[in-house]
């Protein structure tokens, strides 16, 4: 039986990225018809090679109750067992209207997926962190996944239909619209983190971490205090369940305590762990951990990191 899935992303590298899971069911025999939905960003073709059947393109500047109108519409139309997008600020907004609309169970962050008969099972986070939640439907539901959790669709000679959409007259006047400024780093891509928390005493001591990431190219993160209460790093940079959330290959913490709002906000491959207490909670999810005074240690680890790359 080939059931039908819409899935949502406000830029096509989200809509490939949320197609993983579809993927992820389509490798256990799940066969479907997937239609996307995005918002044109002059890339759409970036999408149209990944398994997507039909991709509809809105046009133009669009706030969230137009998104909403128009997948609300699509909805209705071809009635999916699946409506999936991101786990974004716009894309839990949308989607929680939808399934507000259409009566549907919206599961979020969702980490896991597979099949049991004709039910799909999915496995989440909760509180925050400290708990897995496995939930099984037989019925329509709305789900968000974490940016880079499944992998999607091997490119194919395979391309969407495209229908581009004009967006409905919003019941929102948009008065300005100003760009938060950022710091130029999207640490959500990035391959290697540097992880920096309250062990550091002073913003200028944050350099050492700076030198760090330059030598293993990398882009330095931060725990809520750096960035929400001392302001010594922006917020783009935080790393936590309320902000940014990380699947790097590579987190290196230092002077990290390892909070569950920060830690369930890491999926890393590796971690690695420096602070001068050997309780901290962070050694708890490391794979490897030093207990040092990251002042004595980081400017070694440095200039031992310097030699070996300059031969």
């Amino acid at each position: 039986m080939v059931e039908t899935v819409i899935v949502f992303g406000e830029r096509p590298s989200l809509l490939v990225d949320a197609s993983g899971l579809v993927a992820e069911l389509s490798r256990n025999g799940f066969s479907t018809n997937m239609i996307g939905i995005t918002i044109s960003d002059g890339s759409v073709n970036e999408a149209i090679h990944y398994g997507f059947d039909k991709l509809y393109v809105i046009e133009g500047t669009v706030l969230p109750d137009q998104i909403y109108e128009i997948i609300s519409k699509i909805f209705d139309d071809v009635k999916p067992r699946l409506l999936i997008g991101p786990a974004t600020k716009t894309s839990n907004d949308v989607l929680a209207r939808v399934s507000a609309k259409h009566n549907l169970p919206m599961l979020t962050e969702v980490i896991s997926v597979s099949l049991d008969g004709t039910s799909i099972v999915f496995e989440r986070n909760i509180l925050g962190g400290r708990a897995v939640s496995r939930e099984v439907t037989l019925r329509q539901v709305a789900v968000t996944v974490p940016i880079k959790k499944f992998k999607p669709f091997e490119e194919t000679q395979k391309i969407a239909a495209v229908e581009k959409i004009s967006p409905p007259v919003s019941n929102v006047k948009l008065v300005s619209f100003e760009e938060k400024k950022k710091g130029g780093v999207n640490i959500e891509a990035a391959d290697i983190v540097v992880g920096v928390g309250r062990g550091f005493r002073s913003k200028d001591d944050l350099k050492l971490a700076f030198d760090l990431a330059t030598i293993i190219d990398a882009q330095v993160g931060c725990s809520r205090p750096i960035a929400a209460d001392l302001k010594w790093l922006p917020e783009d940079v935080w790393i936590g369940i309320s902000s940014k959330k990380i699947r790097p290959k590579l987190y290196i913490a230092i002077g990290i305590s390892g909070a569950p709002q920060h830690i369930s906000a890491v999926d890393a491959k590796v971690i690695v762990s420096i602070n001068k207490d050997k309780n901290a909670p962070i050694f708890k999810y490391s794979d490897y951990g030093v207990v040092a005074d990251l002042y004595q240690f980081l400017p070694v680890f440095i200039k031992k990191l310097k030699e070996k790359t300059s031969k």
